[in-house]
């Protein structure tokens, strides 16, 4: 990787594509100190350690804990993406759109940021009820006078406020989501996927930095010797797949013969990536959000957060885990239902003039295909539930529990957020290797065309 890094800066317009994506980043990681005037820091410190906010917060770069402008970041697009690309399988109408080349893939990005819109003034919404329930300060309003100040303190003001948090929030959600489509359109790589990276990485940082500075050095080397050991095992099931080989008939056409040769089907184990964690993550949440949000001081309330949640007694957290593997499975299966579509796959090799070794072609083949990924996609999922569990099963060993720093480094780096983080790593330095490889065709036909020229 630091390979092809370096041979980026030597051409000069993958150079500048690279400045021009470290500019966007900057001004993403500006937006995320400026901080709402009227909010109070010390409550959304607090609601970033509830299960609702905390993987929110990590993939903001702690923006959320500090109730900057960019608190909500790019989640409400990531999660409008998911909706879209779920809602394009299952209606025929967006599906014939996604078909249509680029025209289509526009108007599927314009709903995309409707949706987006839609669904970062649900998230403020909910972010202020949940403040305005469950703390009385979250409205700081010594930076106005006093005059002002009181009128604030009443029920009118209060909703002017939220009226205000709302806006600000949303607006710099939809700033974050444009900040993106600048980096993939001017820069290197996917803007979306970058900006979730840097704000992992910004999170786990900021508290590496905290551990080392006040002398806890031995649990830090722990954290990090660990880190590295996931990294690895991350890209080494990144890098695995099933190869299945097909071979292609000779055809006679006109006076041309095409064929004979053999290639291979690549299937990947975690050919999925995160997105089962996020959907699992995401749903498990959800009923917490709503309760937390709307029935903050009831019964209910505590009955869930003991018995449903991670954070609760020993019973909740086994419920929680187990329901929580069960749906990444759920969702392991789905998603690469949607992926690989063993009788499309099984047709065009058909069509083609191909066979795999030793299955017959159509039905057959396709059968076959569908066991395959059904066994893949098994391996895929226990690899991700072994991910997502990791930081819980090692901080459960006796004597590790009281390791309060280092938990506190583990929840910073999540198991979704190491996934994203090598993925899109990996994404980065192969749309690099893209962009060099680009430049050295063009100046090899560029050189062959002044020869040809000449």
């Amino acid at each position: 990787m630091f390979e092809t890094i370096r041979n980026a800066f030597k051409i000069k317009d993958v150079r500048r594509k690279i400045f021009m994506t470290i500019l966007f980043i900057v001004l993403f990681r500006l937006g995320c100190y400026i901080t709402v005037p009227g909010l109070s820091q010390i409550s959304f410190e607090e609601n970033s350690n509830m299960n609702i906010f905390g993987l929110l917060n990590s993939i903001t770069g702690s923006a959320l804990s500090q109730g900057t402008l960019f608190s909500l970041g790019i989640s409400p697009y990531i999660n409008a993406s998911i909706i879209v690309q779920l809602l394009t399988v299952a209606i025929p109408a967006l599906e014939r759109m996604s078909k249509e080349g680029d025209e289509g893939r526009e108007k599927i990005n314009k709903i995309t940021r409707w949706v987006t819109l839609v669904l970062a003034i649900v998230s403020a919404v909910g972010i202020f009820l949940t403040l305005k329930n469950q703390y009385a300060g979250y409205v700081n309003t010594s930076w106005l006078g006093a005059q002002y100040a009181s009128f604030f303190a009443t029920t009118g003001g209060q909703w002017i406020m939220g009226i205000y948090i709302v806006l600000v929030l949303t607006g710099g959600s939809m700033l974050c989501m444009w900040i993106g489509e600048r980096i993939t359109e001017y820069g290197v790589s996917n803007g979306i996927s970058l900006l979730i990276f840097v704000g992992i990485v910004a999170t786990a940082a900021q508290q590496l930095f905290s551990t080392f500075a006040a002398g806890n050095w031995a649990e830090a080397l722990i954290f990090l010797v660990g880190l590295v050991l996931v990294f690895a095992f991350i890209v080494w099931v990144d890098g695995a797949e099933r190869k299945i080989k097909v071979q292609y008939a000779k055809q006679v056409k006109g006076n041309k013969m095409y064929g004979g040769q053999s290639t291979y089907i690549p299937i990947k184990v975690n050919a999925s990536g995160v997105m089962p964690l996020i959907f699992a993550y995401a749903l498990m949440s959800f009923p917490t959000m709503i309760i937390q949000t709307f029935w903050p001081n009831t019964p209910f309330n505590t009955w869930w957060t003991n018995y449903m949640t991670a954070s609760g007694t020993w019973v909740g957290v086994v419920v929680y885990n187990v329901i929580l593997a069960i749906l990444i499975f759920v969702f392991a299966y789905f998603y690469s239902q949607i992926q690989f579509n063993p009788v499309e796959i099984a047709r065009n090799i058909q069509n083609n003039g191909g066979f795999v070794m030793g299955i017959r072609p159509g039905r057959e083949t396709a059968e076959y295909l569908a066991k395959v990924v059904s066994r893949i996609t098994l391996w895929g999922a226990v690899f991700l539930a072994i991910i997502a569990f990791v930081p819980s099963i090692l901080f459960s060993i006796p004597g590790w529990a009281g390791m309060n720093t280092a938990s506190q480094l583990v929840s910073s780096m999540s198991a979704t957020g190491m996934l994203i983080v090598v993925s899109v790593a990996l994404e980065f330095n192969k749309a690099l290797e893209n962009q060099i490889l680009m430049r050295h065709y063009k100046g090899l036909l560029g050189s062959n065309s002044k020869g040809f020229l000449r």
